[in-house]
């Protein structure tokens, strides 16, 4: 019994494995498996009912050929698809050889039921042989061939060559046409869908990594205005200490008192310097709770994970809120980034002179399932999610871009503190440095952080922090 592996568990495990992949990993494998179906279906429309109506020689020799032309259909689709994602140069031979193998098939399996027991039935399976192989390998070289009238042309050409190849082998010239209708149709259908679910499958991938591409600019962007404002602080200042200081050496060469006059400025600029420099540092540390809140429901959105946020910031003190919103923050990038979350619950409560701030979502067991270590850097992609733990919406772009996900917000750290907080990883269900980082913001202010997996697959993240910080702090 040591040995037995139980159903909920298999089921567990493939459950977690389908979670564990991003989006357009998932539409990749959808579509993939969607078309190895062709190759199934093969073999169980028409490779085994030729057992029942041609004989056990000839339906075996059929069987074979259906078989075979299966599983070079299914090898040509993943060679296919893995070419249409460039991993893989095109496999123009193995796309000849399904041809070459579909038009060998069909006409053998024509031939080989003339050849079979009298009867309606060896005939129909014949017909329905001949016209599905040619239907499938048409289907199935589509996915290997980008250009849309090259695809035409291959549905058009497998249409006509079903129908010139019916005439040889007995079938009058109407049946003829309606074969030859009936392949394009079939044939036409199928590459339609392989052309279709290509493009989808490409155009998640691009979207997905347009939505990386537009955390990473937003990053950036908020890198620049930082910059910005420091220059536009330190710009002036150094250049009059510059100023000041050399004429300070020279009046001190020449020996005049005015020297100390001079440095004693510098002295004061470099102080009223070093003043400003922690005033644009301090405005980009501060956060508006209220702009997390509406950043994270409006990120979350986007990713369609629904959000629902209770309660209110207003009339809290500013140092509540400040912490409180990287709490938020933190939160609300541990959803994006671990798990395969749909729902999340946000409660902001006042309760015994004390905040309690609740975030919960489900998902928890897809984050730390499989005794594996899960491991996600905050801001690798989705929207709102920093690269090096800045969030498109910090502190200091809140007020300017507002919160949503046509502002990216809600969800970075600022680089205020080096992106100690969620630039860091979070391992294994969510407890990581970057929660380590806001129970050190927490404690500074008397505040408390619990987080880890509750009932369920439930993931919750309670901060409290006294309603009076500034008694706490005293």
């Amino acid at each position: 019994m040591g040995g037995t592996v139980t159903g909920p568990t298999v089921v567990g495990r493939t459950g977690g494995w389908w979670r564990r992949k991003s989006t357009p990993a998932k539409v990749e494998t959808y579509t993939r498996w969607s078309f190895h179906t062709i190759g199934v279906s093969e073999f169980v429309a028409v490779g085994l009912p030729a057992f029942g109506t041609l004989g056990v020689g000839l339906g075996a020799v059929v069987l074979g050929l259906v078989t075979a032309h299966a599983a070079l259909c299914t090898v040509t689709v993943s060679r296919a698809l893995d070419w249409t994602r460039g991993r893989n140069p095109q496999p123009v031979r193995l796309l000849w050889a399904l041809a070459a193998l579909s038009a060998v098939t069909a006409v053998a399996a024509m031939l080989i039921a003339d050849l079979g027991p009298d009867g309606d039935g060896a005939e129909g399976t014949g017909s329905a042989i001949f016209a599905i192989m040619l239907i499938a390998g048409a289907g199935v070289i589509a996915l290997g061939v980008a250009d849309r009238r090259r695809v035409c042309l291959i549905v058009g050409g497998f249409a006509v060559g079903a129908g010139l190849l019916s005439l040889p082998l007995g079938v009058p010239a109407p049946g003829a046409l309606v074969t030859a209708l009936g392949v394009l149709l079939g044939a036409g259908f199928l590459a339609f869908t392989a052309v279709f679910s290509v493009w989808l499958m490409n155009a998640v991938y691009e979207l997905d990594a347009a939505r990386e591409t537009r955390a990473r600019l937003a990053v950036a962007e908020e890198r620049l205005r930082f910059g910005r404002d420091i220059h536009d602080v330190m710009g002036r200042n150094l250049a009059v200490i510059a100023l000041k200081s050399e004429l300070a050496v020279q009046l001190a060469r020449r020996g005049r008192p005015e020297a100390v006059d001079q440095m004693t400025e510098v002295q004061r600029i470099a102080q009223e310097s070093q003043r400003e420099v922690r005033a644009v540092v301090r405005g980009y540390r501060e956060a508006d709770l209220d702009i997390e809140l509406a950043g994270a429901q409006g990120v979350l959105s986007a990713a369609g994970i629904t959000c629902e946020v209770t309660g209110e910031a207003g009339g809290l003190p500013g140092e509540v809120q400040s912490v409180l919103a990287w709490v938020v923050r933190e939160a609300t990038t541990n959803v994006l980034r671990h798990g395969d979350a749909r729902r999340c619950e946000v409660l902001l409560r006042v309760a015994e002179g004390r905040v309690v701030l609740t975030v919960e979502n489900d998902g928890a067991k897809a984050a730390g399932g499989g005794g594996g270590s899960n491991r996600a850097v905050v801001g690798r992609s989705g929207a709102g999610t920093a690269v090096d733990g800045r969030g498109a919406s910090g502190p200091g772009a809140g007020g300017r871009r507002g919160s949503g996900p046509e502002a990216d917000g809600g969800s970075g750290s600022g680089p205020a503190d080096g992106g100690r907080s969620a630039g860091r990883t979070v391992t294994d269900g969510g407890i990581g440095s970057g929660l380590t980082g806001l129970r050190e913001r927490l404690a500074a202010v008397g505040g408390t952080l619990a987080a880890g997996p509750a009932e369920g697959d439930v993931f919750r993240v309670v901060a409290e922090v006294p309603l009076n910080v500034s008694e706490v702090t005293a």
